[in-house]
């Protein structure tokens, strides 16, 4: 069973509130929240302060954070405080993965890696057994309406691969350029956590989610 986490750079913030209650009325358990820095890449989103509202207003959703940010360990307990219920970021942007991965366990939250489409999966096989998600960037980070990367497809693979190898219960997610003309593959690639942004806000957001659920 796979899961769409509908990604908010892509929403109408001007119209936020009653797009969250159109995915909370369509079952949606996940949001995905991407919070860029303006340094890790050339955008600039949201930070803490937005996610711990949408966590007080919307206790039900699971907040899939993804930090693109320089030096993420600044951030964490701001992200935790904020409500956070999982933070993938990217191993680049870092001098100490692993001891960011243990903070976030001492939290009792979920914690990540994401991959630029650049990235190897070697980055995860030494602390394959401290991850609970791996996430597969299928376009380069920092912008929404991007077209998928299609070299991605054979690394969303090998991911499945790893993580099978491990045994490990980790979530397989991939975000950018994923719609749903190509959903079913992503899926057939080993995908179990799908991002979607521009795909399900710039159209009817009820009838874009129609269609995910019925693949997923």
């Amino acid at each position: 069973m796979a899961n769409l986490s509908p990604s908010l750079l892509a929403c109408n913030f001007f119209e936020l509130e009653k797009n969250l209650d159109i995915l909370k009325n369509n079952g949606i358990k996940y949001l995905h929240l991407d919070v860029m820095d303006g340094n890790f890449v050339p955008n600039i989103s949201f930070g803490p302060a937005i996610i711990k509202q949408i966590r007080e207003k919307y206790p039900e959703f699971i907040l899939d954070c993804h930090l693109m940010v320089n030096k993420p360990e600044n951030i964490i307990d701001d992200m935790l405080n904020a409500g956070a219920d999982i933070i993938t970021f990217h191993p680049e942007s870092t001098f100490h993965p692993h001891r960011i991965i243990q903070t976030v366990h001492k939290a009792g939250k979920k914690c990540g890696l994401a991959l630029n489409p650049s990235t190897g999966l070697d980055c995860c096989e030494y602390i394959i057994d401290d991850l609970d998600i791996i996430l597969v960037m299928s376009v380069n980070p920092g912008f929404g309406g991007q077209s998928f990367i299609e070299s991605q497809y054979s690394k969303i693979k090998d991911a499945r691969k790893m993580i099978e190898k491990s045994q490990k219960d980790i979530i397989l997610e991939v975000d950018g350029g994923v719609k749903t003309s190509n959903v079913d593959k992503v899926l057939e690639s080993g995908a179990n956590l799908i991002v979607s942004g521009s795909d399900v806000f710039n159209q009817n957001i009820e009838s874009q989610l129609d269609i995910y659920n019925e693949k997923l």
